[in-house]
């Protein structure tokens, strides 16, 4: 009889921390650039924001970020993604399980395929930035605009190196894109806000033009 006791007991102690994980959302996210120990640790910092975050854990070689987060509070991948922007690391990929079971990928839809009659135009400009993280940074930031065919930065020159249709954007554009994410350029500066955001390692020296 004591034994019929105690595993019933054992059940009802457990009922709430099954509950209490069913009332909780799993992420998990693929982050660019976490190179060390204090890219982490920003990582980190910046996602404490998000209140009543748990089970934080952070791979540096890998780069798998995964947490779990209150359901109620409805947390999109959306959100998720520009949070890692926020943090200075670039996103590659991204999912969120429900609590109920269902799954949600990052990405909303695909980036328009190049036309076959595109007039396509192969250009370089210079980019600040310091490291592979960078790199990761300004090229996503590029290669994400529509009519953009390929792009590749040099960490060495500074030049990003970049194939777009004339007729969907322009380098002009380009620029900007990549001074939003904290990288400037000789025509555009990013916000001292934005650059301020950037991990320890990608801190390039600004200069004017």
């Amino acid at each position: 009889m004591k034994k019929i006791i105690l595993i019933v007991c054992a059940m009802i102690m457990a009922i709430p921390a099954v509950q209490a994980q069913k009332n909780y959302d799993q992420f998990e996210v693929q982050v660019d650039g976490l190179g060390c120990p204090f890219c982490a640790y920003g990582l980190e910092k910046k996602f404490k924001e998000f209140k009543g975050i748990k089970n934080v854990k952070i791979d540096i070689e890998t780069g798998d970020f995964s947490f779990t987060y209150p359901t109620e509070k409805a947390l999109t991948i959306e959100a998720v993604e520009k949070q890692v922007v926020k943090a200075g690391y670039t996103p590659m990929s991204g999912r969120v399980t429900r609590s109920d079971g269902t799954v949600e990928e990052m990405g909303g839809a695909p980036k328009e395929a190049i036309a076959a009659d595109a007039d396509l135009t192969t250009e370089s400009v210079f980019v600040a930035g310091k490291c592979e993280m960078c790199q990761a940074r300004i090229v996503k930031a590029t290669i994400d605009i529509a009519g953009v065919a390929t792009a590749d930065w040099n960490q060495k020159t500074k030049l990003l190196e970049v194939s777009y249709d004339t007729k969907v954007t322009s380098l002009d554009a380009i620029e900007k894109a990549v001074a939003n994410v904290g990288h400037d350029t000789k025509n555009h500066k990013a916000k001292d806000a934005t650059y301020k955001d950037l991990p320890a390692c990608c801190a390039y020296e600004r200069v004017e033009y």
